[in-house]
């Protein structure tokens, strides 16, 4: 079945899913073919979002056959190394996963990870104890640190490091909707939380506990602009604060102190580049 069959088969299951729903035998059938999409998502071959020509795009029709998924399965019990679990979704990796999986592809994931099937996990990528949901794309030698959470269909580049309380959000609904991008080659700092579908631009580094939105500003200092719901490519991103057109309070925005190059990002440690 090629893509545009597989898109046009989903569409189909989406039109007629309360019909489905009430038919035991359409409804086996459309579980199986599901659950052959979340390998596709596993095994890379297709995504929740990605770019085109430049811009960044929802896939709709994976997110489409992610909330079939939930629609259609029964919950079930299962055992984890936490106890026991009451849930629809499969976890990404169990006992009888094979070591080729980890083996060829250089894998760490490190006890009390917890990713549930349907994540892509590239090439050389570290996953510390960590929540990694469904539909997200983990890109080659990226590391996700302990105690971060990637939300669901939530993008991760290649060469990025997530560190310790990340939190990345994620979307299912509105299906329309994008989830949080981070492209390659960038740093977010311990306990940043990314949010409402905001893209990280190539080569950024978040400092530490900086809070983005898509309704928060974002302040340059270089130029003096004002952003919304994107880092552009490069820039260092520390918190701050700047005053509201009333006076007596002041808001969260982070602020762009400076901008580098893809060469200075290579040879500039992060401590560096997060000073003024």
């Amino acid at each position: 079945m090629n893509q545009t069959q597989v898109v046009e088969k989903i569409e189909d299951l989406w039109k007629e899913k309360e019909a489905i729903l009430q038919n035991y035998h359409a409804k086996t059938k459309a579980l199986e073919f599901l659950k052959n999409i979340i390998s596709m998502l596993n095994e890379g071959k297709i995504r929740a979002c990605e770019k085109r020509e430049g811009v960044w795009q929802t896939n709709v029709y994976v997110k489409q056959a992610i909330l079939l998924l939930f629609k259609f399965a029964d919950n079930k019990v299962f055992d984890s190394p936490f106890g026991k679990g009451y849930d629809k979704i499969d976890a990404r990796f169990g006992e009888s996963s094979p070591h080729e999986e980890f083996k060829n592809r250089n894998l760490r994931i490190v006890p009390g990870a917890i990713i549930r099937n349907g994540v892509f996990i590239g090439s050389k990528v570290i996953i510390m104890p960590s929540f990694v949901n469904i539909g997200v794309w983990i890109d080659d030698n990226s590391m996700i640190d302990s105690m971060a959470t990637i939300g669901s269909c939530a993008q991760i580049g290649k060469s990025c490091h997530i560190s310790s309380c990340v939190t990345i959000g994620g979307v299912l609904e509105p299906i329309n909707a994008n989830p949080v991008i981070v492209e390659d080659n960038c740093f977010i700092g311990a306990g940043s939380q990314i949010s409402e579908g905001v893209v990280v631009g190539e080569g950024s580094v978040v400092g530490a506990g900086v809070i983005l939105t898509s309704s928060t500003k974002i302040y340059d200092k270089e130029t003096g602009e004002v952003l919304y719901g994107a880092v552009p490519p490069y820039s260092v991103v520390v918190p701050g604060i700047v005053p509201s057109n009333n006076s007596i309070i002041s808001l969260i925005s982070p602020i762009i102190i400076k901008k580098v190059t893809a060469q200075t990002r290579v040879k500039t440690s992060i401590n560096q580049m997060l000073r003024p």
